[in-house]
């Protein structure tokens, strides 16, 4: 039995604007909100005895040290991380004992970025996920190359920079919005989970496009449109029980793998369901409204 995948494209397409058009406004209007590691500052973990002081209490200690916006994130039961502008060690000390004041407190960990340093990381950070996405569409196009009818190669990599762009456009939106709601903020391992997403989602992309230029192959030319939704069907099963499989262990690293791995983790779990979804209902129906377009383009 093959499932018509490409008859409600139309639906997909609307889906997927929708949410692009959401992130972007969300982008736009509330931007990203980035960790110390890429604007500079002072990060502290510190675990109180007992039970930990509210956030105001630990923002009035604190504020005669003049720190400017001061971000404080529980951590587990007793623990909070503080961040804030740098603060040489005399100033890091003091406010150690500051906290100790509020209830007994042992530090856990300590880190000073400079600015220059963290824009430097931020433009390297920029540059990766640009280079790997010219990377990726090149490898496919290449890849792809002598599959020249009823679509070209070089179509088969621009479909999967769309899926691409669609599937980190879509975490880079909800992060913008829980960085307004939540002062969550863009660190490290969210980076590396964002260049992960786009090597699972090409992968998948991938898998489903190389089924098409088999059966395409097996089938000839004729029926384009056919030989992709038999493709999908073929290959649905193995996409799903992938994500699935995926999915299991970032969920429980989410709400398991403490507060390092925590956010990591979500950024994976919307990035691979978006990647799944956009690597079948994107991609591929994207290859068969280029086909149809240039039929009637020719006709």
């Amino acid at each position: 039995m093959t499932f018509n995948f490409t008859k409600y494209s139309k639906f997909y397409y609307i889906i997927s604007g929708l949410l692009i058009i959401a992130s972007i406004v969300s982008l736009s209007m509330f931007g990203l909100k980035f960790g110390i590691e890429f604007i500079g500052g002072s990060s502290m973990q510190v675990d109180f005895q007992n039970k930990r002081p509210s956030n105001e209490a630990i923002q009035n200690a604190l504020k005669s040290f003049n720190l400017g916006e001061i971000t404080i994130q529980p951590t587990g039961s007793v623990g909070a991380v503080l961040q804030f502008k740098g603060v040489d060690e005399a100033t890091h000390q003091r406010i150690l004992a500051e906290l100790s004041k509020l209830a007994p407190a042992s530090e856990k960990s300590f880190q000073y970025i400079g600015p220059s340093i963290g824009q430097e990381l931020r433009n390297k950070t920029e540059l990766a996920i640009v280079l790997a996405l010219v990377a990726i569409t090149l490898y496919i196009a290449f890849a792809f190359r002598k599959v020249s009818k009823p679509v070209s190669s070089w179509k088969y990599g621009i479909t999967s920079l769309i899926a691409l762009f669609h599937d980190v456009l879509v975490p880079l939106g909800i992060f913008s919005i829980l960085g307004h709601l939540y002062n969550i903020e863009i660190t490290i391992p969210i980076i590396a989970a964002l260049l992960t997403i786009l090597g699972f989602s090409v992968h998948d992309t991938i898998v489903i496009f190389d089924r098409i230029r088999e059966n395409i192959l097996r089938r000839g030319m004729g029926q384009f449109e056919e030989t992709v939704n038999w493709s999908l069907t073929q290959t649905l099963g193995r996409s799903i029980s992938t994500v699935l499989t995926v999915e299991f262990v970032l969920v429980s690293l989410y709400f398991l793998g403490g507060q390092t791995l925590k956010y990591f983790a979500l950024t994976l779990i919307i990035g691979i369901t978006s990647g799944a979804y956009s690597s079948i209902f994107i991609a591929s129906p994207l290859l068969v409204s280029w086909y149809k377009w240039n039929l009637k383009k020719k006709a």
